[in-house]
């Protein structure tokens, strides 16, 4: 048995508009109905392997258990890093947690945000690295090129690898390429695209980590020591976490580990590190649209509009990704989507609000958005999941207005305690102590109308939270 664990903390920009600090791209539904972390957990169910553990930022924690829900899949441990720290602290982490139950048994090491349709063959290929794992090699996974990327490192082998699906030996890790040594590599035929999937044995693991970067054993090691539990996370102590280096498993380890081998992955794979990527994996005749998109006399393109009853038309485009969402669009030349990241960093610049913030701000009870700001007044729609609460609060500059218009709201204002059902409102005067509760089995949805001189989320005074939030 394989106990997988699912890195799940990073913030890429790269998918700006949609992917941002706030709500990361593998929370979104970018190739379907389930979001990326949720189909990533799920490749990884079967008689193959043990509950998963997951490896997370302590922003996303409730986002990440939620979707797991959704998908009925029950994690071993959520780990919560204090800070992101890259990868090679992530899964040490998770090693040093495994030691305690496991120290022989295997961990598979896979990012939250990959796209592998063939989750059988991917099983195949897994279960053919363990025998080399449990004879304490590092396994690593090579995806067979199709083309000349230099959006990606490479693994480089003595010779191009057989039809047979077995662990064969890592001669190096190459950088990303230029465009011409790329070609020449996929030309070559022994070169495979690093896909930064791991498989190894907890105590192999924890030894390379010894041998190359005995600092960060003894700062993860602290910070996994003083972990507390903490409405069912494990959150990693913030202090000694704060002295691990943040690299990469690749720079701290892999690149000066020689017990290394690799095994090639042959079927469909992608990182969708950008725009670009999300059009190859969607593209049909050359065209990716989302539903309420029209394109005239264009090829080549990606329209997007994340917006329901918004309607985003293209003409005569060729090579264009656009992408609508409620307070941004992205418009970019297909081959320089890489470049959104300069854009993001311009924004932050300037203090967008769009740099980092996504329009949905989720909570551990919900989510809300804004749907209009003006002079001392803002509109917003919420949605409470079943069985949620908000915790007991008040105001010290705004009043409001609850419209409960899906559901029944369960909600106390300082001594009074009502049910408010659909088509029903109540009034919450400013400085009142008040919550809202769902009480029924499917989401509660309400407008709440705010009036006052300062509306920031930052106007709140908690007395009582049943998510230990302050």
């Amino acid at each position: 048995m394989i106990t997988p664990v699912i890195l799940c903390g990073g913030s890429g920009t790269r998918l700006w508009p949609l992917s941002r600090k706030s709500y990361p791209k593998q929370f979104s539904a970018l190739m379907g109905s389930e979001s990326l972390f949720q189909t990533s957990a799920k490749r990884v169910q079967g008689p193959l392997f043990n509950a998963p553990v997951i490896v997370t930022a302590n922003d996303f924690r409730f986002i990440a258990v939620q979707q797991l829900q959704e998908t009925g899949v029950d994690p071993a441990a959520v780990l919560i890093e204090p800070s992101g720290r890259d990868t090679a602290p992530a899964i040490l982490a998770a090693a040093l947690y495994l030691q305690g139950s496991d120290p022989d048994g295997l961990m598979l090491v896979a990012p939250s945000d990959h796209v592998i349709p063939d989750s059988a063959l991917f099983a195949v290929t897994v279960e053919a690295a363990v025998p080399a794992a449990q004879g304490g090699q590092l396994v690593t996974f090579g995806i067979t090129p199709d083309r000349p990327e230099t959006g990606y490192g490479y693994l480089e082998l003595d010779a191009a690898p057989g039809k047979e699906i077995r662990p064969i030996p890592l001669k190096s890790f190459v950088e990303k390429p230029d465009a011409s040594r790329a070609a020449e590599m996929l030309a070559q035929g022994r070169y495979l695209w690093n896909a930064g999937i791991f498989l190894f044995s907890v105590k192999s693991i924890l030894a390379a980590f010894e041998a190359t970067a005995p600092e960060m054993v003894a700062a993860v090691k602290a910070a996994v020591g003083g972990a507390k539990a903490d409405l069912g996370f494990l959150r990693l102590a913030e202090e000694p976490w704060a002295d691990a280096p943040a690299i990469s498993v690749d720079y701290a380890v892999m690149e000066k580990a020689s017990n290394l081998s690799v095994v090639p992955y042959t079927g469909r794979w992608s990182d969708l590190g950008d725009w670009a990527a999300v059009w190859r994996e969607t593209e049909k005749d050359g065209m990716a649209q989302t539903p309420e998109t029209t394109a005239i006399s264009c090829k080549n393109t990606l329209l997007r509009s994340e917006v329901e009853g918004q309607h985003l038309v293209g003409i005569g485009l060729d090579d264009i990704v656009a992408v609508a969402m409620p307070d941004a669009v992205l418009i970019s030349h297909k081959d320089r989507t890489q470049e959104v990241k300069q854009a993001v960093a311009q924004l932050k610049s300037v203090n967008a609000i769009q740099a980092e913030n996504f329009p949905k701000d989720h909570r551990p009870w919900g989510w809300f958005e804004s749907l209009v700001i003006g002079d001392r007044f803002q509109v917003k729609r919420i949605v409470v999941n079943a069985g949620a609460a908000l915790s007991l609060q008040s105001h010290v500059h705004r009043a409001e207005h609850w419209i409960v218009v899906q559901g029944t709201a369960k909600v106390t204002v300082d001594d009074d305690v009502r049910l408010v059902t659909e088509n029903q409102s109540i009034y919450i005067p400013l400085g009142a102590k008040h919550r809202m509760e769902n009480p029924g089995k499917l989401p509660m949805v309400l407008i709440e109308v705010q009036t006052g001189s300062y509306l920031g989320e930052d106007d709140i005074i908690r007395y009582e939270d049943i998510y230990s939030r302050e």
